[in-house]
């Protein structure tokens, strides 16, 4: 018997290699012979590095960088087994977990420390780069990220905008000059892996779906949404670029649609890329179970997340799949899984699921067993 543990990290708690190590726990308690393969998995946030580079055999990288409100900081990006690809995650620089909730304010928060990082693996010696915008603590447009690369920003009066460029500044950006652009990026194949398909502005857009959880109010919203479609506006204008639309451009608070701008990137589905990198569906094809999950299963699960991808598949490769998440909400995608196990269900409350999650994880694993597999 075979069974293949494929889940996302559990945001704030566990990353996704605790996960199924814990979920692999539970799955030897209730069947002691089973054989478990182990496969941690990304959607281009939290995790795609420590994918990647297990799947390809690459090493991890440290670098000099900077956090979302400019402090100075170590941060960790990937080379790949190939020698020649760098994978870098937005969220090691600009993340939303490197924020305690008071000091989470996208009008002031930047990802010029993710193109710190970019500009690290291309000294690595990176000719590709794949970058992970799930997990961002930003709503800067990517602006932040540019000027880390050279690209220039000036406002109304002809004046340098601040290094740094935040959420907060982007309503005063007039102007955009790619000509002290890093050289290297124009040679550079920059695939931007989105866990999202979100536009760039709009009520789908960037500030308005994710803004209030990276601490934005209404308020903050409104200002935001109108500094990325000024920063649209400029791009069409000075680089003969509209990302105001584009299919996830709002990823990372408009990070992937400033990547396609600004460095020329191509977006793509994060998840596809992991799953093709650790050769999921030959693994799926021999199981006898797949387990997969995240923190909260809810109506976004279905579009691009983990569980939704593996249990796609798994449905292909005709192997039963089970979903083990944090929580579970009313809108959960449950017709996709076979069997669904909330942490917070059965007497276990929200606050002691977060208490201890692996020793959960451990316990509904041997639960999905017992009722799964005869």
């Amino acid at each position: 018997m075979k069974v293949l543990i494929a889940p996302d990290s559990f945001k704030e708690t566990l990353s996704a290699a605790a996960v199924a190590r814990a979920l692999a726990a539970g799955v030897a308690d209730a069947a002691p012979g089973a054989e478990i393969d182990l496969c941690p998995m990304a959607d281009g946030g939290e995790g795609t590095v420590e994918a990647l580079v297990a799947a390809t055999g690459g090493t991890a990288r440290e670098a000099d960088a900077f956090g979302p409100l400019g402090q100075p900081r170590r941060a960790r990006f990937g080379l790949l087994g190939d020698g020649r690809t760098a994978v870098v995650e937005m969220a090691a620089a600009a993340g939303l977990d490197l924020l305690p909730p008071e000091q989470r304010d996208p009008m002031r928060t930047t990802t010029f420390g993710v193109g710190r990082l970019m500009r690290a693996a291309l000294d690595a010696g990176a000719e590709a780069l794949i970058v992970g915008v799930g997990g961002s603590a930003t709503v800067d447009g990517g602006a932040g990220c540019a000027q880390a690369l050279g690209v220039s920003f000036v406002d109304d009066r002809g004046r340098a905008c601040p290094c740094g460029l935040a959420g907060g500044g982007l309503a005063r950006v007039a102007g955009v000059d790619l000509s002290g652009r890093d050289p290297r990026v124009a040679a550079c194949d920059i695939c931007v892996a989105c866990d999202v398909t979100n536009p760039l502005t709009g009520p789908d857009g960037a500030a308005a779906v994710y803004g209030p959880q990276k601490g934005a109010t209404p308020e903050m919203v409104a200002a935001l949404d109108a500094g990325l479609a000024n920063l649209a506006e400029v791009i069409r204008r000075d680089l003969g670029v509209d990302v105001e639309r584009l299919a996830g451009a709002g990823a990372a608070g408009g990070l992937a649609g400033g990547l396609a701008a600004f460095a020329g990137a191509r977006l793509a589905g994060g998840l596809g890329i992991v799953a093709e990198a650790v050769d999921l569906a030959a693994r799926a094809g021999g199981a006898d179970l797949v387990i997969t999950g995240e923190g909260r299963l809810d109506a976004s699960s279905a579009a691009g997340k983990v569980p939704a991808g593996v249990a796609e598949v798994a449905a292909a490769a005709g192997a039963p799949v089970a979903c083990i998440c944090g929580q579970e909400a009313a809108d959960a995608p449950r017709e996709l899984f076979g069997v669904v196990r909330p942490l917070a269900a059965d007497g276990v409350s929200v606050a002691e699921a977060l208490a201890d999650p692996a020793a959960l994880l451990r316990r509904r694993a041997a639960e999905v067993v017992r009722a799964v597999l005869p």
